[in-house]
């Protein structure tokens, strides 16, 4: 069972609430950032974060619209390279980027299906977003089982 602290959610929730802030806060560039289930549920976002934890960072400014648009964005972009890749048989979609004039788009897959989608500016160093996001995903794959995912879907309804 896990153990329940601050704020009504597990370590484990935390953890993860604490690495998007880092990635959020650390990375230069970065707009807004979004955790999606395979399902197209919001898990995490940088929006959630000033209600979410003590050392709280503020968002910044992310696509118009709400992190649910983020979030509604990063799914579709999901689903539509893994339908792709399974039409040319390219396996498995590892990550996507979409640079556009004025910021850039990234979609990372999470081990269980999930995914990390980033918004940074157009003049981001896109090999560091892409390795910080490669570092989330390292740590937040084994941590977000079903439980945890449905304790942050809970979260993010409620506005903990």
């Amino acid at each position: 069972m896990t153990a329940t602290g601050t704020f009504g959610l597990s370590s484990e929730a935390r953890n993860l609430q604490w690495l998007l802030g880092n990635l959020v806060e650390e990375v230069p560039g970065v707009r807004s950032v979004a955790v999606v289930s395979s399902d197209g549920l919001l898990l995490l976002s940088s929006d959630a974060e000033q209600n979410a934890a003590p050392a709280a960072v503020a968002p910044r400014e992310g696509p118009k619209g709400s992190s649910a648009d983020l979030a509604t964005i990063v799914s579709g972009i999901g689903s539509l390279t893994v339908g792709a890749a399974g039409l040319m048989d390219g396996g498995g979609v590892k990550q996507t980027m979409v640079a556009m004039e004025e910021g850039s788009l990234f979609v990372m897959s999470i081990s269980d299906g999930s995914l990390l989608g980033v918004h940074a500016t157009p003049d981001c160093d896109m090999s560091v977003v892409a390795y910080h996001m490669a570092l989330f995903v390292g740590r937040a794959g084994h941590v977000l089982t079903p439980e945890v995912r449905s304790e942050l879907r809970k979260s993010m309804e409620s506005g903990l």
